[in-house]
């Protein structure tokens, strides 16, 4: 997924706020599930809603307004109700990282009771 940073994604000293990566990644994420045929607003309305449950992100150099950046997406680890993905945001013009991490998502009901992860996600997840 590709975007360009915008004046609302930068900080007082010009470069993006760190907490907008975290964004950025929300959205590579939807957009990875989304090109593979997954709609994840789908697997909510059918009682299956994915938590982040842990987060780890490294700051490696820093992006500025009008950057444009993509967003990378891979499958890490699969378990029987979590999986972990990982993620880097690139500049696009020379390939710099920028930021990098890991992501653990955990499927769960309404109640927030853990389930295991739904066949139609665990066929892209496998992919």
């Amino acid at each position: 997924m590709e975007f360009r940073i915008y004046y609302e994604d930068t900080d007082a000293g010009g470069v993006v706020y760190h907490a907008n990566y975290l964004g950025f990644f929300e959205r590579g994420r939807t957009e990875y599930f989304r090109e593979r045929g997954l709609n994840v607003a789908e697997l909510a309305r059918n009682g299956q809603i994915f938590p982040v449950v842990r987060l780890e992100v490294d700051y490696r150099f820093p992006a500025v307004l009008d950057d444009l950046i993509r967003v990378e997406t891979e499958v890490l680890e699969i378990g029987k109700t979590s999986f972990t993905l990982g993620q880097q945001a690139l500049r696009v013009f020379d390939g710099k990282l920028l930021a990098c991490g890991k992501v653990t998502l955990v499927c769960v009901s309404p109640a927030m009771k853990a389930k295991r992860l739904p066949q139609e996600l665990l066929q892209v997840l496998e992919g």
